[in-house]
């Protein structure tokens, strides 16, 4: 059975607005998990870190060694939170869709991973966008950061502005479609399972794999994520990019 998407319409007269509500709901869970995984991990800070303090601190060095892998640490630890956040907001919506996809009622799914929205990952491809123009301007100047799209040759200038959005497109698309091809291939494995005995026997090894691959693919995705995000911030505040 194909499954549609659930949508809420909203008329404000000269537009329409039209929201996802499966998107919805899994980014309100994934918000809620990830405030959790955080409260949890700093409520009772010690000297001596274990259990959920020495996780978020392992989160905190491992973004941490992203960042000075770009940039100086001077320059590059005011975005030290954000990559925080970035990883792990990214990383519980790869895996959000994984142990319960395909939850369906009637003909609507509302459940999956909503990075397997392209909506989702454009939208934070486009907020990648904006931060790195803002501090790109905040810390060069506006003459200083205007300048950057003529070096090292003034004709180059078309082409800097088409790497801007080329860079956006490739960081939304990127996460989406590994995402979204991991669940059909999970969904398409999952009927098999369910069409007969000797379908569930054909498919459960096969399924158990990918479920396991698509984990580690979750995880590379919101490290590649930070990762480029860091990239191209140090070429917009550092000098020396």
């Amino acid at each position: 059975m194909d499954h549609t998407a659930p949508e809420l319409h909203l008329d404000l007269g000269f537009m329409t607005l039209t929201f996802n509500l499966s998107t919805v709901l899994t980014l309100l869970v994934t918000a809620a998990i990830v405030f959790l995984i955080a409260f949890v991990s700093t409520r009772r800070l010690a000297l001596k870190p274990t259990g959920m303090q020495n996780f978020m601190e392992w989160i905190m060095d491992f973004v941490k060694n992203i960042i000075k892998s770009n940039m100086d640490w001077k320059t590059g630890g005011r975005f030290h939170i954000l990559g925080i956040t970035l990883i792990m907001f990214i990383a519980v919506a790869n895996l959000l869709g994984l142990p319960m996809g395909g939850i369906a009622y009637g003909s609507d799914l509302w459940w999956k991973s909503p990075t397997a929205d392209p909506v989702v990952t454009m939208t934070l491809a486009s907020l990648i966008l904006v931060l790195t123009q803002y501090y790109g301007v905040k810390m060069q100047g506006t003459g200083g950061y205007t300048k950057t799209f003529f070096q090292p040759l003034s004709f180059l200038f078309p082409l800097k502005v088409i790497e801007e959005f080329a860079n956006t497109l490739t960081l939304g698309l990127r996460l989406y479609g590994n995402i979204y091809a991991g669940e059909i291939l999970l969904g398409l494995l999952g009927r098999l399972a369910g069409a007969t005995l000797l379908g569930f026997v054909g498919a459960i090894v096969p399924m158990m794999a990918w479920l396991g691959f698509s984990i580690f693919i979750g995880f590379i995705q919101a490290f590649i994520f930070v990762m480029l995000t860091m990239v191209y911030m140090a070429h917009k505040v550092s000098a020396d990019h």
